[in-house]
C-alpha cells in the first residue's frame, strides 16, 4: 500500500459519482481539488462536516475549488444523503475501497470494543496542476472545513 506524497502528484482515479457521472481526477485539471474521506453516509459526525463543506462550498467555488466527498457507500446512499442534506458538490461511491486504498486511508478502528477496518476520517488538497499540497489524517470535524479553505486560500 503507498502512501500519497505532499509535493508529488496525487494519486489518479476514476470513480461513479452521484448525478449519475463518473468523476477523474485528469478531467478537474486546472481547478484545486479537494478530496475528503469518511467513514459512512447520515451518521452524525459524517453529515456535520458534510454540511460544514456545503456551508462553505460557495467560497471553494471562488478560489477554482471542487469539494467531492468519499466513501465505501453506494451511489443509491449516496444520493439519498446528498439529496437529504442539499450537499452542492458530488460524492464518490469507492465500495471496493480502491481509492481508499491509494490514499491510504483504510485503517483499524475499535468501535465498542470490537476491531474493524474502516475510513479514517481524512482530507486531501490537491492543486490544479494534480500535486498533493496539503493531508490532514484523524480529522477531527470541528473547525476542520474553516482549516481546509484557509490551505485553499494560500494556493
Amino acid at each position: 500500500m503507498s502512501t500519497p506524497t505532499i509535493g508529488k502528484k496525487a494519486p489518479a482515479f476514476s470513480l461513479p459519482a452521484t448525478g449519475d457521472q463518473t468523476i477523474a481526477l485528469k478531467d478537474l485539471r486546472g481547478k484545486h481539488v479537494v478530496l475528503y474521506f469518511y467513514p459512512k453516509d447520515a451518521t452524525p459526525g459524517c453529515t456535520t462536516e458534510g454540511q460544514n463543506f456545503r456551508d462553505l462550498y460557495n467560497q471553494f467555488q471562488k478560489l477554482n475549488t471542487e469539494v467531492l466527498g468519499v466513501s465505501r457507500d453506494t451511489l443509491k446512499r449516496h444520493e439519498n444523503f446528498k439529496v437529504k442534506q442539499a450537499f452542492p458538490f458530488e460524492l464518490l461511491s469507492d465500495e471496493d475501497e480502491m481509492l481508499c486504498n491509494k490514499y491510504d486511508v483504510i485503517k483499524e478502528k475499535k468501535l465498542y470494543g470490537k476491531v474493524h477496518m474502516g475510513i479514517e476520517r481524512s482530507t486531501f488538497l490537491i492543486d490544479a496542476d494534480g500535486v498533493l499540497r496539503n493531508e490532514w489524517r484523524k480529522v477531527k470535524v470541528a473547525g476542520h472545513v474553516e482549516e481546509v479553505l484557509e490551505a485553499v486560500k494560500q494556493l
